[in-house]
């Protein structure tokens, strides 16, 4: 393996979550890091800030239970692997119920902070239009899946591969100050209480039937987005369809989803069960803007104003943002990268974030983690192990190299993004059957239990990897 010159850098192009933890990483690890980010100088359709990791859809982290939640087992194993992310993130919560939801300004601040200040860390405020300079021999693309169009023909022509694509939806902010809340309430679903929350995190909008039928009927007919050409046969990622989208897939599809009336109690009427409920969340420190909840769109403006108002609650809203659209492309991992995240064919090339194939802020940031343990391993002339399947950074890679895929007839199945779950780890050897009192486990308890056991073995299985691993490595 070919070792990094002390005097040659690390670069690392683009500065979302995952460029910046792959920086934070690489650093924290003694290697100089030169970190690109195009904007101020080049903006994309999504951001608005020059701040590094800015957040530009939701600003939830989503479950923070890393006993019974996948995601929340990813935030303990980031934490414990020194994620900065996750630090700003800790450090800038806002109340969220059960989630980890952030002030998206302050954990942005906090993040250009911590690199702009880091001495091995330089930031290069200029577009990379292009191919990475054949000179730099160490390189890191996470550009996410809003990479520029020459740097994503650059990696096409590269790869001789047509760039998998999907569309993802921003939901709408609304200012707090303008919801009404003698028909709205603060209630987290089943009064959950989680990180930085009070068991009351939520904005709360009931329907009537006669409402929420009017809703998605408005939804289904209300003026959209128009596709370019070469954007209509570009798919949607599930865990973020438009609203719309959902509403077209059947009159109960919200109910059921983002819309869903169970385990909450308008105590403006406490005897009648709402047939839909509209759910805002906090998306400042401040606490006055609230996005909501699952409303990602592409309806035009005009027309979001128009529906959105019609909720209760919401009929003299004041909108910080509208919701918005943009295409995002991201490689055949499996194919063309290699167990360590490297282009196959120009291996000096290594990817990080979205553009694998990976989905959702926590999962982009922990494959720009491991990616810069990696490169920092590499600056040693050394292999670092990968963290075990049985974690969930080890269960994400496997899936983004194609460690998970079955061949089904002529090959394997075909890669799409996907949010970390349980579904990505190995099964347990041996399940639980019964509870510590010795009792027969049975219904939902057996999910429940059977979560436990394998985020119970994912730390234990980290601890020994980052002894063995990643203190090995240091002393060397």
């Amino acid at each position: 393996m070919t070792g990094i010159n002390p005097s040659e850098p690390l670069h690392i192009i683009g500065a979302g979550l995952a460029g910046s933890e792959a920086a934070w990483q690489a650093a924290s690890a003694g290697s100089r890091v030169v970190l690109h980010e195009m904007r101020p100088e080049r903006m994309t359709e999504a951001h608005r800030t020059d701040g590094l990791a800015e957040l530009v859809c939701s600003n939830s982290f989503r479950s923070d239970d890393a006993a019974n939640n996948a995601v929340g087992l990813l935030h303990a194993e980031m934490r414990r692997l020194g994620s900065l992310i996750m630090r700003a993130a800790d450090a800038n919560q806002v109340p969220a119920g059960g989630a980890l939801a952030v002030d998206r300004d302050g954990f942005s601040a906090a993040v250009t902070k911590a690199l702009t200040d880091h001495p091995l860390i330089e930031i290069d405020r200029t577009e990379v239009a292009g191919l990475p300079p054949a000179e730099w021999r160490h390189v890191i693309v996470a550009t996410g899946p809003l990479t520029s169009a020459p740097l994503a023909e650059a990696i096409r022509e590269l790869t001789d591969e047509n760039a998998l694509a999907f569309f993802d939806a921003i939901a709408p902010i609304v200012h707090k100050d303008s919801i009404d809340m003698s028909v709205a309430w603060f209630q987290s679903r089943y009064d959950k209480v989680g990180p930085g929350g009070t068991g009351a995190d939520y904005i709360n909008c009931p329907m009537t039937k006669e409402q929420y039928d009017a809703f998605v009927d408005a939804l289904v007919t209300g003026e959209k987005v128009d596709f370019k050409e070469w954007e209509t046969d570009t798919p949607y990622f599930d865990g973020c369809l438009p609203i719309e989208v959902m509403a077209e897939r059947g009159p109960e599809t919200l109910r059921h989803g983002p819309m869903k009336p169970v385990g909450l109690t308008n105590p403006h009427n406490p005897t009648v069960k709402a047939h839909a409920i509209v759910q805002l969340r906090q998306d400042n420190k401040l606490g006055t803007l609230y996005n909501i909840v699952g409303f990602q769109t592409k309806l035009k403006h005009g027309a979001q104003q128009r529906i959105f108002r019609t909720i209760p609650g919401l009929g003299n809203a004041e909108f910080a943002r509208l919701g918005g659209l943009h295409r995002n492309t991201f490689l055949n991992s499996p194919k063309l990268l290699d167990t360590r995240l490297r282009l196959r064919t120009q291996p000096r090339l290594r990817f990080a974030g979205q553009v694998t194939g990976c989905e959702g802020y926590v999962e982009s940031a922990a494959i720009g983690l491991i990616a810069g343990l990696y490169a920092a391993a590499e600056a040693r002339s050394r292999e670092l192990a990968p963290p075990p399947a049985t974690t969930a950074i080890g269960s994400l890679l496997g899936h983004i190299t194609g460690g998970h895929i079955e061949t089904i007839d002529a090959g394997p199945r075909s890669f799409q993004p996907m949010n970390v779950n349980f579904g990505l780890f190995p099964p347990l050897a041996n399940p639980p059957t019964k509870n510590p009192d010795g009792s027969r486990l049975r219904g939902n308890e057996k999910t429940v239990a059977k979560k436990q056991a394998i985020s119970a073995r994912a730390l234990a299985d980290l601890d020994r990897w980052i002894a063995d691993s990643l203190h090995v490595q240091a002393a060397a």
